[in-house]
């Protein structure tokens, strides 16, 4: 455990080094901390810090900078962010993919890093399915959304089916199962599958991997703004492949909703710092992300991507309020 003079003196080092980017020196945490301390007292206490994996020396500079390890210390005990130091934006309700396009912009703008916004999870929960042969084991599954979407997805099962046997087996889906999520009709199909007719299980399982697949298509997946941003960022700016790393990440998004995915599972605003985990892959980078919204129900999550040495308390403010403003402007928004 650190003491006070300990803790006092990573807290110093870790908001120098945010603010200006450098190394920080002995000299400089004992005039920053206001601690009447000897250099060579505040020398022991940066070896100790250093010993712990907290901080470290780059190259041959005499000063130290934070590790992954410091900033996370840092995060989880001395930071405190003020809510209310930002202005309120408004965010007015409009069209769901322009509400989450705002967001990203205002992200992005307030924070001048990258903003990303997940798109809302569409329910997978339907109204109707239908069945329509269109040859021998080509069917055609027709899902309808309680909203009136209509989704279409072609299958090939492995046995043939009269169309009369394709309409008795919508019925019964209809009749038993509509107004259920995907997810409860699979639950319900594992106990139930052995008490149903052969066909109309086969077809049921048919129907809800498709249904899976139709939903999974259907979002809208991440939308990104200010790359260019992280061009001003001299952490960034002073090596090319660090960027390059960055925009590799921006172009897939496949790892990128991966790493939004990890923070819908926890309340409240989550910090990932770069180098600490598998779950941001870039020593360079940190996120700090926040679930949406939807009259209740978490349907999403924002977020900033910024350098690990980025101000963390203002991100927090930003990620905080926009996370928000986007479940207000989605849960008022009139149908």
């Amino acid at each position: 455990m650190l003491d006070d003079r300990a803790k006092l003196l990573l807290k110093t080092l870790v908001e120098r080094y945010i603010a200006e980017g450098q190394p920080v020196g002995s000299r400089t945490l004992s005039r920053a901390s206001g601690l009447e301390l000897s250099p060579a007292t505040i020398r022991n206490v940066m070896s100790d810090l250093e010993a712990l994996g907290l901080i470290t020396s780059p190259h041959t500079s005499a000063g130290r900078i934070p590790t992954a390890r410091g900033y996370r210390l840092f995060v989880d005990t001395m930071l405190t962010a003020q809510r209310d130091q930002l202005p309120a934006p408004s965010l007015p309700p409009d069209q769901p993919q322009k509400v989450i396009a705002n967001a990203a912009n205002l992200l992005s703008s307030l924070s001048q890093f990258v903003g990303v916004v997940m798109a809302p999870r569409r329910t997978s929960v339907f109204r109707q399915i239908e069945f329509l042969r269109l040859s021998d084991r080509r069917l055609l599954v027709i899902i309808v959304s309680p909203d009136g979407d209509v989704q279409n997805r072609v299958i090939f099962p492995e046995s043939d089916y009269s169309q009369s046997q394709l309409v008795e087996a919508a019925n019964y889906i209809n009749a038993h199962y509509a107004g259920l999520t995907i997810e409860q009709v699979r639950d319900r199909l594992q106990s139930e599958v052995e008490k149903l007719r052969g066909e109309i299980a086969s077809l049921m399982q048919a129907a809800v991997q498709a249904s899976s697949e139709v939903m999974t298509e259907a979002q809208d997946d991440v939308v990104i703004s200010g790359e260019r941003n992280l061009l001003s960022v001299s952490d960034f700016s002073s090596d090319m492949g660090q960027l390059r790393r960055a925009f590799d990440l921006f172009e897939q998004k496949a790892q990128l909703m991966r790493l939004l995915d990890v923070s819908s599972k926890a309340d409240g605003v989550r910090i990932f710092i770069g180098g600490e985990s598998q779950v941001v892959p870039f020593e360079e980078l940190s996120i700090v992300s926040a679930n949406y919204e939807v009259d209740g129900q978490v349907v999403g999550t924002l977020g900033v991507i910024g350098p690990t040495r980025m101000p963390y308390d203002r991100m927090i403010q930003i990620v905080d309020i926009t996370s928000r403003l986007v479940t207000n402007a989605l849960s008022h928004r009139k149908p």
